[in-house]
């Protein structure tokens, strides 16, 4: 027990004066090198917009954003337009996910109670109160 505690101190004292013995390379501030000196940016000759010319629409410049990141739309593999093809893509009407959340649209049953909470005016109180007819 005592050559195992010897040792393991032994061995402890070894490593942490070896720690001494590695010469570490730091930052050196006197090294430091010079940037490159400012410049005047060339002359575009960009001319200021004139007023009553129209720019981009808020529109084309989204579509326009778009087309520059993604590119445009890519043609879709054989087997993915097989696919739905057999799934029966052109049953779809085009504009379904908008009709779906009007709120004229009744997809599921939602029940006379959940009807008369979601179409309930606000009431002119802090309190919240609910009246369920029966």
């Amino acid at each position: 027990m005592r050559k195992s505690l010897t040792l393991l101190l032994l061995t402890a004292t070894l490593a942490t004066s070896a720690c001494g013995l590695v010469k570490r390379r730091g930052g050196e501030e006197f090294a430091v090198a010079k940037s490159a000196p400012l410049i005047v940016p060339p002359d575009f000759s960009l001319a200021p917009p004139v007023t009553g010319t129209g720019g981009l629409s808020p529109a084309d410049a989204q579509q326009q954003a778009v087309e520059t990141l993604f590119g445009g739309p890519a043609p879709r593999p054989q087997i993915e337009s097989s696919l739905l093809e057999r799934a029966g893509d052109n049953l779809a009407k085009p504009g379904i996910r908008s009709t779906v959340w009007d709120p004229d649209t009744r997809v599921v049953d939602k029940g006379q109670a959940t009807i008369a909470i979601l179409s309930a005016q606000p009431a002119a109180s802090d309190i919240a109160t609910a009246q369920i007819g029966q």
